[in-house]
């Protein structure tokens, strides 16, 4: 039975656990991701599994960009530079490590285990802070000539750009958490979330605006990729009860119809554990 183990390194979550062929999940921690050295705290995650001789790999997800190289962007954690991250882990942890984006994780995890379980063609579009999308076609995750595939929160969808366009791109400007909780001048999109169920008629219309976004950027995603499925994950999803038709609605009105008949859109089934998931399955398909 093999066993690998799984990172998934966030901005503000460093997450372990042991994981075997079948997905079953055992030793799982959960810690801050600290203002430290981030190798440190991925030893000291990683230790009480390694000397336990349980896993025969490890595979580990980072919120940015993986390169060919092994190294990694990823400005939350690391500044503006590309830091090797990859041959630092194995130096300091005497073990093959397999590296790649969050969102290629997220969307490995929900073939493997979730919503998109047996299907070849899908995007997992991560709506959080920020708005990325994990793109599996024929079987096979599409990384893209650099590994910036999936950078869709630079979808453009307006002529007229606003002040955060050119910072985070115009699909992310309209469409992520920070978006909607400023249509409602709420702390967060929890709270705007929270007071939509409660009736709240401007967060209603707050909630509708955002998915009415959230929908344009799915249709481009259906018109040029031609999924079999859309699977929205992510902490905005956690309004998936007040999100999701609104967006399955948008998302017919602006995809090309043959395509827009093909693709399900559906919430993940996998939550957060996606990402701990997904990076176990890439340590299991190293070999």
């Amino acid at each position: 039975m093999r066993r690998v183990l799984a990172i998934d390194l966030g901005g503000t979550k460093l997450s372990s656990a042991v994981v075997d062929e079948h997905g079953r999940v055992s030793s799982r921690v959960k810690v801050p991701t600290g203002s430290g050295r981030i190798v440190d705290q991925v030893a000291e995650i990683a230790r009480p599994a390694l000397e336990a001789g349980a896993p025969d790999a490890i595979g580990l997800i980072v919120p940015g960009i993986y390169f060919p190289t092994g190294e990694v962007w990823a400005p939350n954690l690391f500044g503006d530079q590309r830091v090797p991250l990859r041959q630092d882990l194995e130096t300091r942890l005497g073990r093959p490590v397999r590296v790649d984006s969050d969102r290629s994780g997220y969307v490995l995890g929900e073939q493997w285990l979730g919503a998109a379980q047996g299907l070849n063609e899908i995007v997992f579009l991560a709506l959080g802070t920020g708005i990325g999308a994990g793109i599996i076609t024929g079987g096979k995750v599409c990384r893209g000539a650099g590994g910036v595939a999936g950078a869709v929160g630079w979808f453009a969808l307006d002529r007229e750009p606003g002040p955060r366009d050119r910072q985070v791109g115009s699909f992310e400007a309209r469409a992520a958490g920070p978006a909607l909780a400023r249509r409602l001048g709420s702390a967060s999109a929890q709270d705007a979330a929270e007071a939509a169920r409660r009736g709240d008629p401007e967060a209603l219309r707050a909630i509708g605006e955002t998915a009415a976004w959230i929908g344009m950027g799915v249709a481009n995603l259906i018109s040029a990729l031609n999924p079999e499925m859309v699977v929205l994950g992510g902490g905005l999803m956690q309004a998936g009860d007040l999100l999701l038709e609104p967006v399955r609605r948008e998302a017919r009105r602006w995809a090309q119809p043959i395509a827009a008949a093909q693709a399900r859109i559906e919430l993940s089934q996998l939550g957060e554990d996606a990402g701990l998931l997904g990076a176990a399955r890439l340590a299991l398909l190293e070999d």
